[in-house]
């Protein structure tokens, strides 16, 4: 992974350095992440998932707009550092339904994770009049395609405090979360969730990463992931220097594991080899199935199913960003 960061730093640079690149242009970014992956109680696209997203972008590095004639070149290419945030929790009502109305509440996976990330995109730029003023503003579209490198752990809200037994959340099928189990007996308290993501899921091997038998190995992923963005938008540039876009970018991964859910409930067998002691074994189990709904511990079609592994995880990013042209002067060999 770091191999391949460093052939995105050396491929900007050299392409910057062979073109000899006078200006360039900053910008920075804000807008909604919307995450898509094997979490969600819609059917179509999980809008109760957006989230904030944030970008630093350095821009315009194959062509001089002073020798083309205009403020972006026809193709162009950018270095972005981004953070988005990922996240969904199955128990959260939706509108009017909540409980057992809502598709995977008895399920009751929620997961956090803070993606960062570094990307070389490459743009093309088109409807660009290249005799208008530059000192008039005017309109132009793009379409991009990139390659980045992204780190982010998923991490959960599964327990009120520290990771204990006693403060685990108990899900009811009336879409309340209690202090103890449903049962017939007693009641309990009605709580709500802290908010506090205490929880790295990655670490509880959810789906039997780890468990040493050869004919169930599964290897633990990595936080470390590969992403490519496709995209496009809309520019209007106000003079030489200052541009307001529009942009919609979807980001596509390598991985199924963004949210730590992929394929199948982990077995006890499984748990058990990896956490030993009794305490964290009761603790694994419950993480990998919040509400007990989900698995008897062992292999099965019905049993078993956690996720789709053949629908990898992915997400949106509708942003509006400012960009500012600053200039610099590059000498030449006889220092001119």
């Amino acid at each position: 992974m770091k191999a391949t960061l460093r052939l995105i730093l050396v491929l900007l640079f050299a392409t910057s350095a062979t073109f000899g690149q006078r200006t360039a242009n900053i910008a920075i970014s804000g807008g909604v992440t919307n995450y898509t992956g094997d979490l969600g109680n819609e059917k179509v696209f999980p809008f109760s998932a957006a989230s904030p997203g944030l970008a630093i972008t350095l821009r315009n590095f194959l062509n001089n707009p002073k020798k083309s004639h205009n403020l972006y070149p026809a193709f162009d290419a950018q270095l972005r550092l981004s953070w988005h945030r990922l996240q969904y929790d199955e128990s959260t009502a939706i509108g009017d339904k909540q409980g057992t109305e809502l598709r995977n509440y008895l399920r009751g996976m929620n997961f956090r994770n803070d993606l960062f990330g570094t990307e070389v995109d490459f743009t093309y730029n088109f409807f660009i009049n290249k005799y208008a003023p530059l000192s008039k503003p005017r309109f132009s579209l793009f379409l991009s395609a990139g390659v980045g490198v992204f780190y982010g752990k998923p991490v959960a809200d599964l327990f009120r405090g520290d990771i204990a037994p006693e403060n685990k959340y108990y899900y009811w099928k009336d879409g309340t979360i209690r202090d103890v189990k449903e049962n017939d007996k007693q009641f309990g308290n009605v709580i709500e969730k802290d908010g506090e993501y205490e929880t790295d899921l990655q670490k509880w091997m959810t789906e039997g990463q780890g468990y040493n038998k050869e004919a169930n190995s599964n290897p633990p992923y990595s936080n470390w992931n590969i992403g490519f963005p496709i995209g496009g938008g809309m520019r209007y540039s106000f003079n030489k220097l200052l541009t307001l876009s529009a942009e919609m970018n979807w980001y596509l991964f390598l991985t199924d594991y963004l949210d730590d859910v992929s394929g199948r409930y982990a077995t006890y067998e499984e748990l058990k080899n990896s956490f030993p002691d009794e305490t964290e074994y009761e603790l694994a189990k419950y993480i990998s199935d919040p509400t007990g709904y989900g698995t008897n511990g062992v292999i099965g079609p019905i049993t078993s199913v956690r996720g789709n592994p053949d629908r990898k995880d992915s997400f949106t990013y509708v942003s509006l960003e400012m960009a500012y042209k600053f200039t610099w002067k590059q000498k030449g060999i006889y220092g001119q």
